[in-house]
């Protein structure tokens, strides 16, 4: 069973089997292995994207709805969502936060304010319409007279979320029992979580962030399951560093450098894809992370692409207002003025791609993974070379 348990369509993950690329949105990744697939409560769902994922992946021969459990607890991205998340990011001009206009904010802001739609509120037409008639009287007031933006036809909205409901009633369900089941039967759970501890609106860069926890905690009130259940928790980090959209960055490199970096990573962003910017790997930050998720191992991946480099830069520390500083700061106007101090590495300059185990790795490339294994506290757990499965070395 693999488990999403927060965000919604703007996390993408683009998964390689082959040649064929699969590019996931709110679905797990573990459906392409025939694993039971559970979007958890903590999620925001657009079932309209949700059911055209669905259905590239059948296309693609890729069984779905069959393994697929959607919680009854989760809200829903509605297309005020979307309209006003747009009129917000125009309205704030260059003081924008760079989201995915896929209506997260928005759809997470309804959830705490206790006037969002959860999908478990399709069930009852009469109870969704006279709900859906709230909330779009309440949106409208601000669509129109705030943004001067055209209303929502809330008859409009109903059909479709019924049409849409007719699809996915039969998988619609208490997902947190489901769950909590298969620990009961001994059965193995992966909670796969989406974008990273910087991002996360207690954590993260705020307000250059998204609208929910994503550190590891975050998969119990999700999930709906007790922090017991955890056994293990691995971190994903690229062997340098990457972001989507504004905010500071301390160890970004110029564009030059960048386009040549992300063309051979691949750098665009599966959900929006929009270039993302690239920096050195950034020790600082990974430690942070390795603290707020309690990381028992690191999964490095991309290591392939640094392969151009004779040096290879790697940031240890910063320097802010004349102090040299070792933990991520909160406080955004001092991460702005954080320069990066760096440790040079010596590079392997060669392709590494046809490495299967670490032995086969240049020395360089193995002093680098040791090297962050002791800059960042915890020990490598996979090497990543290349996009493909058999490329994925395991230490």
């Amino acid at each position: 069973m693999v488990v999403r348990f927060q965000g919604g369509s703007n996390a993408g993950h683009t998964v390689w089997v082959g040649d064929q690329r699969f590019a996931f949105h709110h679905i797990p990744t573990g459906v392409l292995r025939g694993k039971t697939s559970i979007l958890g409560a903590g999620m925001v769902l657009d079932l309209a994207v949700l059911l055209d994922e669905e259905t590239k992946l059948s296309d693609a021969g890729v069984q779905v709805h069959s393994s697929l459990h959607i919680s009854e607890n989760a809200h829903l991205i509605l297309p005020y969502h979307k309209t006003l998340e747009e009129a917000e990011e125009k309205r704030l001009g260059d003081k924008a936060i760079g989201t995915t206009l896929r209506g997260i904010g928005p759809a997470y802001e309804d959830k705490t304010a206790r006037r969002g739609v959860r999908v478990g509120d399709l069930r009852d037409p009469d109870w969704l319409a006279d709900k859906l008639s709230d909330v779009v009287n309440y949106k409208n007031l601000i669509l129109e007279r705030v943004y001067h933006a055209p209303p929502v036809d809330a008859v409009k909205l109903f059909d479709d979320l019924r049409a849409l409901y007719d699809h996915y009633a039969d998988v619609i369900c208490d997902t947190g029992r489901l769950v909590a089941e298969a620990f009961d039967q001994g059965k193995r759970v992966l909670f796969e979580g989406a974008q990273g501890p910087m991002l996360d609106i207690d954590w993260g860069t705020y307000p250059y962030v998204t609208s929910c926890s994503l550190i590891s905690a975050a998969a119990c009130a999700g999930a709906g399951v007790g922090p017991k259940h955890i056994g293990r928790v691995i971190g994903v980090a690229k062997a340098y560093t990457t972001r989507v959209g504004y905010g500071p960055f301390p160890t970004e490199v110029e564009e030059r450098l960048a386009k040549t970096m992300r063309e051979q990573g691949g750098e665009f962003g599966t959900t929006t894809g929009r270039a993302r910017r690239i920096g050195w790997f950034d020790a600082v930050v990974v430690k942070k992370a390795v603290r707020l998720s309690g990381l028992d191992a690191l999964a490095i991946t991309h290591l392939d692409v640094l392969g151009q480099f004779a040096e290879i830069p790697v940031c240890t520390s910063y320097l802010c207002d004349e102090e040299q500083i070792t933990e991520f700061p909160n406080d955004l106007r001092r991460l702005a003025k954080c320069t990066p101090r760096y440790t040079s590495l010596s590079g392997w300059n060669t392709d590494i791609s046809s490495a299967r185990r670490f032995s086969d790795l240049p020395d360089n490339a193995q002093r680098y993974v040791r090297a962050i294994e002791e800059m960042v506290g915890v020990p490598v757990s996979h090497v990543l070379v290349g996009r493909q499965r058999d490329q994925s070395i395991i230490l």
